[in-house]
């Protein structure tokens, strides 16, 4: 008789977690999965999910305007956010008993409650002990909030989705996607919106040209935009909060929410105890097969801080059960991985950044356009959208393609297999586009660094 309990112990029932706990157990392994609040992790509850279906809501104001370019009128409309969120809940709670229901058919054990590991084998859930060959850590990051003066009236982004009422006005801080959704998502809304960041432009990391048409974008929209500032203070008022900004600038908000980055959530499971080793931001460790410095224990996800999107995480579960009960070693390629933004626009991306494709390359050609799209021609809406593309010159291949505009994450998505599959320019150039489309400007950019209008 084994002297286990099970052949794998998953702490974290996020999209990682939950991929790795169905794949082994569909490979005949006993499996236990310990969370303690909601299967789906942070992407399903709190994330992802539920932001995507508050940005369909806040585009719904600018739809009704464009209705009346096309013929269409519309009468006067009203916006319930109580029952926004009361359809949200019901979704998500949907989808809770669809990740429930696929673990109870591969027959995983789903454990409610929180993990502490004991030892290299040995895992501790609200007083029960269970052992296991191997153990993974799955459990995501949280919102990180700085210590300052009224930080007790902070909200993150987690409680942003049960507001009881929506606010009037709002002061978002931060400059990274978290911040730039929930401003197009607020201010959509009709919420008086600001963002107040100590960097000097919005999304860090991603190209410049991009960076600076979304604040051009965001602007036109109405909302503020601060740079080079942040929050010394708040203070509770008999209505709505004071808030004092480094420069002595002084501000009233409704609500005040931090989008300041994640941190791991590495600590309270028994790790540092254990040995385990984490890095100064409380990362875990892990070599490239995921393991930690204690063989028998893996880490996964945003929890090691690497990639920290959901379908890495889930590439990452795949491909560590498929190492180690199917026997077939396949690493995730972290290369050219697309991601997007839902802001408004919203914003596609996928390979390098102008900046990175010229550290790597020295012979860089790059194609822009910027355009009012044809729907906007009989809307009456500003929003313009930029294509950009970057080509190696001397092997004609394309290394980067960036896009703000409507449906950029759907173009984006596409455009990714091209890129991972090697495209060179020549290829792009012989491909007839969809006509009439945004996407087939990028079959048919022609002038090196030209930006037309």
């Amino acid at each position: 008789m084994t002297q286990y309990d099970y052949d794998l112990f998953v702490i974290g029932g996020g999209s990682g977690g939950v991929r790795a706990a169905n794949m082994a157990a569909g490979l005949g392994k006993r499996v236990a999965l310990a969370e303690q609040r909601h299967i789906g992790g942070t992407c399903v509850n709190v994330g992802c999910v539920p932001k995507k279906l508050l940005v369909y809501a806040s585009q719904f104001h600018d739809q009704f305007e464009a209705a009346k370019g096309f013929g269409w009128t519309v009468g006067q409309s009203t916006f319930n956010w109580s029952s926004l969120i009361a359809n949200k809940n019901q979704e998500i709670t949907r989808l809770q008993g669809v990740y429930n229901k696929r673990l109870q058919q591969s027959g995983v054990n789903v454990i409610t409650g929180s993990a502490k590991v004991l030892n290299a084998n040995t895992v501790e859930v609200e007083g029960s002990s269970y052992r296991a060959e191997r153990i993974i850590i799955a459990t995501g990051g949280r919102p990180f909030v700085p210590d300052i003066p009224g930080k007790e009236h902070i909200v993150t982004s987690n409680e942003m989705f049960f507001l009881g009422q929506l606010p009037k006005r709002i002061i978002i801080v931060g400059g990274g996607y978290i911040a730039v959704e929930f401003a197009s998502i607020l201010n959509g809304l009709g919420v008086d919106t600001t963002i107040c960041h100590r960097g000097d432009k919005l999304l860090q990391g991603f190209d410049e040209d991009i960076r600076d048409f979304l604040a051009e974008e965001m602007t036109q929209k109405g909302i503020s935009l601060l740079f080079n500032t942040d929050i010394e203070a708040i203070e509770k008022m008999a209505s709505g909060f004071a808030v004092r900004l480094i420069d002595g600038v002084k501000m009233t908000t409704d609500l005040v929410l931090y989008a300041t980055g994640r941190t791991p959530n590495s600590s309270g499971f028994g790790l540092e105890a254990l040995g385990v080793e984490l890095d100064d931001d409380g990362a875990i460790k892990v070599y490239d097969d995921y393991q930690t410095n204690i063989p028998s224990i893996y880490a996964l996800g945003d929890v090691t801080n690497r990639v920290n999107l959901t379908p890495v995480a889930i590439a990452e579960g795949m491909a560590l059960i498929n190492k180690l009960y199917a026997q077939q070693p396949q690493s995730v390629d972290y290369e050219n991985i697309p991601t997007a933004v839902f802001c408004q626009p919203t914003i596609g991306t996928v390979g390098l950044t102008e900046a990175q494709a010229k550290e790597k390359h020295s012979d860089i050609d790059i194609y822009k356009t910027s355009f009012t799209p044809m729907q906007n021609a009989l809307s009456g809406l500003d929003e313009k959208t930029l294509m950009k593309m970057i080509v190696v010159r001397s092997t004609n291949q394309v290394v980067g393609l960036h896009m703000v505009g409507t449906d950029a994450p759907e173009i984006i998505q596409g455009m990714a297999v091209a890129i991972r599959a090697g495209a060179t320019k020549a290829i792009f150039d012989s491909t007839i586009g969809i006509h009439p489309t945004a996407a087939e400007e990028f079959v048919t950019l022609r002038e090196v660094s030209v930006l037309s209008e």
